[in-house]
């Protein structure tokens, strides 16, 4: 017992002296470093410094589990199998804006991407690939029945595009992915230059989700989907300073399939 607390002790000195080393030079991270400090603690059977964050990440899951999955054994076991939502849901990254609780899915129910401003762009293989495989895997392996675009209220993203070009604040990627937008604000401004910019931004927060809805229609997939009937593209919106939800479809005119690219 004595030779093995004399050599966890040893093992502590020897950590501290790491630690100051590498401080003085300034060569190990802040993450490194918390992790030797938790280690030193736990091998002087100390209790690791409380972490609210990783506390409220557990109690979330724990909740979910007692009160959800445990509840449901069967559907959950019906799930492992496999999916099959019948929606794709696009809306903002906004942690205001969380489409499983505002409009209540369960899992299983909703395939999901999220991004700045809830934007779909046009049909490219060269870029923004990262949103046409999630509409690919959603339409063709997955077979949803709705694809809704999901925009609100107070929308950072659409805000930085009603405001753009904007010099005295430079964002090398939010102001790239929102000018898929574009459409949306040139549309706003000539109808409605006279409102005042708040205003304008609320006009332009709804009008970005049609000019997506628009833009699914670029990909091949999409669009012979819906022209066969087996795909409804829908928009939404969600005000949650008043609480309310609208929502609408695209309606189309009969149009031909389009070709599958190579």
């Amino acid at each position: 017992m004595e030779m093995a607390k004399h050599s966890a002790e040893v093992v502590v000195e020897g950590l501290k002296k790491i630690l100051i080393s590498c401080r003085e030079r300034e060569g190990l991270d802040q993450e490194v470093q918390g992790k030797v400090e938790r280690l030193i603690a736990e091998l002087q059977g100390k209790r690791p410094p409380f972490d609210p964050d990783a506390r409220r990440i557990e109690d979330g899951f724990d909740f979910f589990k007692k009160n959800i999955y445990d509840q449901h054994p069967d559907y959950f076991r019906e799930l492992a199998e496999g999916q099959h939502p019948r929606f794709l849901v696009f809306s903002c990254s906004d942690s205001r804006v969380s489409p499983s609780v505002v409009l209540n899915f369960k899992p299983g129910e909703a395939f999901g991407g999220r991004n700045i401003a809830n934007m779909v762009p046009q049909f490219d293989q060269l870029r923004h690939t990262e949103i046409g495989s999630v509409i690919e895997y959603a339409v063709k392996a997955l077979e949803v029945q709705n694809i809704l675009v999901m925009g609100h209220s107070r929308c950072g993203g659409i805000e930085r595009l009603m405001k753009l070009p904007d010099k005295s604040t430079t964002y090398d990627f939010i102001d790239q992915w929102v000018q898929i937008g574009l459409p949306a604000k040139l549309k706003v401004l000539a109808e409605a230059n006279d409102l005042t910019f708040e205003e304008q931004c609320r006009l332009c927060e709804k009008e970005s989700v049609k000019n997506s809805m628009a833009n699914l229609l670029t990909y091949p997939f999409v669009r012979n989907a819906v022209v066969s009937g087996t795909l409804t593209l829908r928009g939404g919106y969600y005000d949650f300073v008043n609480g309310t939800f609208e929502q609408w479809k695209m309606c189309t005119e009969p149009m031909p399939p389009m070709p599958m690219p190579f």
